[in-house]
């Protein structure tokens, strides 16, 4: 494994726990729907008259892997930090801990640290190296 895929392992997770949470919000959202149609036709048997309740069981399943990829990202992060903190270069570290922890975009951490996109770049490729190494040493 290469030192950014590593280090982009975490904004995967976050990525998936995020869209969890949207889909959790999305059947709560259906859960709660209250739509009741007053007809003097008797019901279609086949229909689902437990909606609410299925609705319930999937939130909790999937909130369950909500807290289970919660427990992987704060574990993979903890890792990751001590990754970076074997970083050398101070700005260097920064960049990685930018990008790789609080999911930065490029121009945000140009412009945090005052740099051009390209020498953010060069220092970034920089600290990849390093990593790099340490992964290689650990493996």
């Amino acid at each position: 494994m290469t030192a950014k895929e590593y280090l982009s392992q975490a904004y995967k997770i976050d990525n998936d726990i995020n869209s969890k949470l949207e889909q959790v919000a999305s059947l709560r959202d259906l859960a709660t729907k209250a739509t009741s149609t007053m007809s003097d036709m008797p019901g279609s048997p086949n229909r689902n008259i437990h909606k609410m309740e299925d609705a319930i069981v999937k939130i909790i399943a999937l909130e369950d892997e909500i807290n289970s990829d919660i427990h992987e990202l704060i574990s993979l992060k903890a890792d990751i930090t001590h990754m970076i903190k074997r970083v050398s270069n101070r700005a260097e570290r920064t960049i990685l801990e930018k990008r790789y922890l609080c999911f930065d975009t490029w121009e945000q951490i140009s412009g945090d640290m005052g740099y051009i996109t390209q020498h953010t770049f060069r220092l970034h490729d920089k600290a990849l190296k390093e990593i790099d190494g340490f992964l290689k040493v650990e493996s």
